[in-house]
């Protein structure tokens, strides 16, 4: 996922965004664990995109509370 889509979405959108992912990295380790991935590269990039939308998230609250 972009930065640039991640900014365009509101805070609630990227809370739920952000609960989907989690289980998404779930599931992936999961599988991981059992049976093996197809592609093993899935886990970083959710694992990214989860750090992107909790910086986009910290910004937005460092922001509210600047002003």
């Amino acid at each position: 996922m972009k930065i640039s889509k991640i900014k365009e979405m509101s805070s609630p959108e990227l809370e739920k965004e952000l609960t989907e992912l989690k289980s998404e990295l779930f599931k992936l380790r999961f599988s991981l664990a059992t049976n093996g991935l197809d592609n093993p590269m899935k886990i970083k990039t959710v694992k990214k995109d989860i750090a992107r939308i909790k910086t986009v998230l910290r910004e937005r609250e460092l922001k509210e509370q600047a002003e």
